[in-house]
């Protein structure tokens, strides 16, 4: 079976968590219960693709926050190195979350970790408000994951 294709299905409920962001501050899964939740898997901070998809996140939050999401982007880098991204990036109204010890091994149950390139895969997972998947969404490493695809798919969660 193809490593890209490991990880939660559709309906699934996803794998727990326990994840520091950039302030040091622990997130767990549980946190994002009630409301849809976007969990983006990204290979590394201050890579020019990551860098691009971030920064269209934060200029687009007040349509982001809007939909009353929580979003989570994750990386196998460390809690500093996210700070200091966090910082570069401006103003962060999400969780940059560090998956860096065991190294990679959210991504590893999501199904989204790249053993060969040391890194997450490019991979979002647009969770509903009782933590099970209902959309996964991927990209090549060197292309942009679609925004407006996460916001739809948000929006279905809406609707249903």
């Amino acid at each position: 079976m193809d490593a890209a294709s490991c990880g939660p299905a559709p309906g699934d409920e996803v794998p727990d968590f326990a994840l520091r962001n950039q302030y040091g501050e622990t997130v767990q899964l549980e946190h994002l219960s009630g409301t849809p939740s976007v969990l983006m898997f990204y290979p590394f901070a201050f890579s020019r693709v990551c860098s691009a998809e971030l920064t269209e996140i934060r200029e687009g939050w007040s349509e982001i926050s809007a939909l009353g999401v929580r979003f989570c982007a994750i990386s196998s880098d460390s809690v500093y190195t996210l700070r200091a991204y966090a910082e570069e990036l401006g103003e962060v109204h999400f969780d940059l979350l560090s998956d860096f010890w065991p190294h990679g091994a959210v991504a590893k149950a999501f199904g989204a970790f790249d053993s060969q390139k040391g890194c997450p895969r490019r991979v979002t997972f647009v969770l509903n408000d009782q933590l099970h998947l209902h959309r996964r969404i991927a990209a090549d490493f060197t292309q942009s994951r679609d925004l407006a695809e996460v916001l739809t798919a948000v929006r279905e969660i809406h609707q249903l």
